[in-house]
């Protein structure tokens, strides 16, 4: 059987020893040994469901996915956990478990948490958003914060039709599972959208999903959070001779985030992402030469992402658009120019195309600190919609900006779209406050949008009538 390290085991605390049972460990131990080959596993005790290494022996594919996901680093990401400490401490413990909840649901609900300051102290197996956590919820109960019930009933749930019986555990069919059923985004939305404890609905993820043609009932159209960042692929989902070709879940479910620690197979989860990222959206570079300078027009649209660009904790996202026009060999006009190891704060120019949110507290000073934000300003980049064009409530998904080069006409521009999960600029000042390691800044990746990386020069552009002004331009197309 195919090991996959403990990539969330640090060595058993004397509470970890106290909180499992004897009876779990047995059990654990017994399936390991057997595997699920041509033995019938032993059933697993209400403690052992609850660690997904009990999972591994029948689903190591599975396991192995989950295991390298930020699902099972939700409660190890240093800058989570830096964040809940510093509002813990600005709000003198009302923050409470706004955080961990979503983080840590299990130690939650086991009463081994309650503000997420101690989780150096809860077992291993039940940080983060677990097999167990999941596939044994039963119902919905609401849209935001983790408003999910789990019945610990020993059965585990999925969109499997007519599952297979074993003696592990009871299995059931649910639609909440169901990449087909649209339920199956709610079961998502229950923990990515974030209502504030002021009642400001800060992250929208799945209400912005609501509104885009990808929540319809016609299949052509319909798309699932599953189906983006749980593709599927023919194969048998559980590790026994009689198990029948389903159709395996990717349970990597790349999005943004990425671990900045030590963690089981965080290369594979960097590129697992940057892929994610590469054709998120496209882009058009439209230039109109002028004696003494050029007008030039950019064009972005998301394509790819079934909410908006960037999407989650946007105020902490960093999207921007990087323009560099160069006449021969010598650069005439930048906008957007960084270094990786730059905050995106420093730049301090008009022409800047930043992507997201800027949020602000109730006197009108911009924050990223969520306690404090009563209102937020987007520029991200919305989704397709079904409103058809001219209709009211249309959102054009196609946005364009527009620079002005005054000087030496360039004869060569090249642009590209960059992005950072957490801003730089963010992070110093969780270091700044004590909550956070100076090392984690260099950790931060920026990547690049590779759909959104063009060259424009007037041999390999096309004359065109641009969107944004209605003229005749030279365009470069979307690069894919």
């Amino acid at each position: 059987m195919d090991q996959v390290p403990s990539i969330m085991r640090s060595p058993s605390t004397v509470s970890e020893r106290r909180w499992i049972h004897v009876a779990s460990l047995v059990s654990w131990v017994i399936l390991m040994s057997t595997g699920c080959g041509e033995d019938s596993p032993p059933p697993l005790s209400p403690e052992a469901i609850l660690d997904p290494a009990s999972c591994q022996p029948c689903h190591p594919q599975h396991y192995r996915e989950w295991a390298g996901s930020m699902h099972a680093y939700a409660a190890l990401d240093p800058v989570f956990l830096a964040m809940n400490a510093r509002g813990q401490r600005d709000t003198d413990g009302a923050l409470g478990s706004f955080c961990v909840q979503c983080h840590a649901p299990l130690a939650v609900e086991l009463g081994l948490t309650t503000d997420g300051t101690n989780l150096d102290t809860v077992p291993d197996h039940l940080k983060g958003i677990t097999c167990a956590f999941c596939h044994q919820v039963s119902a919905i109960e609401g849209l935001h914060n983790n408003q999910l019930r789990r019945a610990p009933d020993g059965v585990m749930r999925a969109g499997v039709q007519n599952p297979t019986p074993t003696t592990a555990h009871a299995s059931a069919y649910s639609g909440l599972f169901d990449r087909k059923d649209l339920r199956s985004s709610a079961l998502c939305g229950s923990c990515h959208d974030v209502v504030l404890p002021n009642g400001f609905h800060l992250e929208r993820t799945y209400a912005e999903w609501e509104s885009t043609v990808f929540n319809s009932d016609d299949p052509l159209q319909r798309n699932t959070c599953n189906d983006c960042h749980m593709p599927g692929r023919p194969a048998a989902i559980a590790n026994t001779p009689e198990a029948p070709i389903r159709r395996h879940h990717d349970h990597s479910m790349p999005g943004i985030d990425i671990a900045l620690t030590p963690f089981f197979d965080v290369e594979a989860q960097r590129q697992q992402v940057l892929r994610e990222l590469s054709t998120l959206l496209i882009a058009e570079l439209c230039v109109i030469p002028r004696a003494g300078g050029a007008e030039i027009e950019v064009y972005l649209e998301n394509i790819a992402a079934g909410h908006l660009a960037p999407s989650g904790a946007a105020h902490d996202r960093r999207m921007w658009v990087e323009l560099i026009a160069y006449a021969g060999d010598e650069v005439v006009y930048t906008s957007g120019v960084v270094s990786d190891e730059t905050p995106l704060s420093t730049l301090e120019e008009e022409d800047l195309w930043r992507l997201g949110d800027r949020s602000f507290d109730a006197d009108g000073r911009e924050t990223h600190l969520f306690w404090e934000i009563e209102r937020v300003e987007s520029s991200a980049l919305p989704a397709s919609t079904p409103v058809l064009p001219g209709s009211p409530g249309f959102v054009n998904p196609h946005v364009g900006r527009r620079y002005v080069v005054v000087g030496d006409t360039p004869d060569r521009i090249t642009m590209r779209v960059r992005v950072r999960p957490i801003g730089l600029d963010i992070l110093e000042d969780l270091v700044a406050s004590g909550d956070l390691a100076p090392s984690f800044i260099a950790a931060m990746p920026t990547f690049d949008l590779a759909a959104t990386a063009l060259t424009w020069t007037a041999d390999s552009a096309h004359l065109t009538r641009t969107p944004l002004a209605g003229r005749e331009a030279l365009c470069v197309p979307v690069n894919l």
